[in-house]
């Protein structure tokens, strides 16, 4: 288990990443690499378009890192880059909820795709921004560092169950947020994106 990267450390590695640092992309990638296989493994419940996913997520990483904002989240950027590919993946696999297939539809586009994770992550970050300490705290071990419930709890001083109460809470308030955001087709996704969550 990776210790949590504080925001400091994580802009100094982007810092780094920006300017063609391949060992500070290999520790963004062991740090990360497991929490956006998890997300992504429990969306798609298949291991090999997971680990297809890690891949492709961490080569446009690599392939965008001059673009990059070192100010914003990598954990953010990641996990919204892997949830938009797993749900493209999921439509190519199966005829899946209308909203996901109407919400996803147009975004073969890389220039697409790419304003459209920009703009999610905006939204997620608002609106975690605006979540209470606690809450704040559980999301991004939970979502964004692929912690467990028992590993948040320990790591928090806090009980398993009162992670699970303020996970739930905190994306609920996220969806929330993202309902009220004028950007509808980035809301619409970000939101479906956190009910496989």
């Amino acid at each position: 288990m990776t210790e949590k990267l504080d925001t400091i450390a994580e802009m100094d590695l982007v810092a780094r990443l920006i300017n063609d640092d391949m060992t500070a992309f290999d520790q963004l990638f062991w740090l990360y690499q497991k929490a956006v296989y998890l997300n992504v493994f429990k969306l798609t419940k298949d291991s090999g378009i997971a680990e297809d996913i890690v891949q492709e997520v961490f080569s446009t990483l690599w392939q965008k890192r001059a673009s990059l904002d070192k100010e914003r989240s990598i954990g953010g950027w990641l996990f919204i880059s892997s949830y938009n590919r797993a749900i493209n993946a999921l439509k190519k696999k199966s005829r899946e909820a209308v909203l996901l297939q109407e919400a996803a539809e147009g975004l073969a586009e890389e220039d697409t795709q790419e304003d459209l994770t920009n703009i999610q992550l905006s939204i997620l970050e608002k609106a975690i921004g605006l979540l209470s300490p606690q809450r704040k705290r559980v999301f991004e071990l939970c979502k964004l560092q692929g912690y467990t419930y028992e590993q948040a709890a320990q790591e928090m001083g806090i009980s398993k169950h009162t992670v699970k109460e303020y996970l739930a809470a905190a994306i609920l308030q996220i969806k929330n947020h993202a309902q009220q955001d004028a950007d509808k087709l980035a809301a619409i996704t970000l939101i479906v994106l956190l009910q496989h969550s």
